[in-house]
């Protein structure tokens, strides 16, 4: 098995393991069974798994068409065994109507609990962290690793560290409705950190001069002001 996210769970012992459907091999179910481990894996939709959803396909479409939301997604559950299988499993169908037509999603798992708490809490809380991973590495430069020992890309890895989590408090800081609050990092960087500016040092205080045509002087002010009121 290859390294996955961890939940823990009191119905199991040890942990709850979630991964993309690429990694829901019946071996790995058969050996989280064994050690009674419980799981969420996702699994690839064939034509014996839409068929079992055609008719939450067609109501959730309906329900589309009928103004209920721009997307409509249905949960349902049923009994499976693929052609690899020796057993039965327990297989969660998400659907999801949108103007692009009907998405369908399946996953297996030996969890309880509702197909919809599992889908979108468990399960999607996998590519969350996927998220936070991918900012890091991506957003922060984070794999720029190529020194040639490496006591030293471990400690680039960790200034990068530093920077994710001076960003990651920069967004909190920003109001609930703010624009800033649901930011990328690399929108954070380029918007209000990466600007040209004009310091002057005083003798009582460093004064920072924006240029007249930066859009988001306001913002950059609101936060400046809640970060030193952060505190030491």
């Amino acid at each position: 098995m290859r390294p996955a996210e961890y939940f823990m769970n009191p119905d199991h012992v040890g942990c709850v393991v979630t991964q993309r459907l690429h990694y829901g091999r019946h071996e790995a179910m058969s050996w989280c069974e064994r050690n009674r481990v419980g799981y969420v894996f996702g699994l690839g939709g064939n034509t014996v798994l839409l068929g079992r959803v055609t008719d939450l396909a067609e109501d959730a479409a309906m329900g589309r068409l009928a103004g209920e939301a721009d997307k409509v997604r249905r949960f349902g559950e049923f009994r499976y065994a693929a052609r690899t299988w020796k057993v039965e499993r327990r297989v969660i169908a998400r659907i999801e109507a949108a103007a692009q037509g009907t998405d369908s999603r399946f996953i297996v798992t030996n969890l309880a609990g509702t197909p919809k708490a599992l889908y979108e809490t468990i399960y999607c809380a996998r590519g969350q962290m996927e998220n936070r991973i991918k900012a890091h590495k991506l957003h922060l430069a984070s794999d720029r690793t190529s020194c040639s020992k490496a006591t030293a890309n471990q400690f680039r890895l960790l200034i990068h560290t530093a920077a994710y989590w001076l960003l990651h408090t920069l967004r909190g800081l920003a109001p609930k409705a703010s624009f800033w609050r649901e930011a990328q990092f690399d929108t954070l960087r380029l918007g209000l950190i990466k600007v040209a500016a004009r310091v002057t040092e005083m003798k009582t205080r460093i004064k920072v001069s924006l240029p007249t045509s930066f859009p988001y002087q306001e913002s950059l002010a609101m936060l400046a002001a809640r970060t030193v009121k952060l505190p030491p």
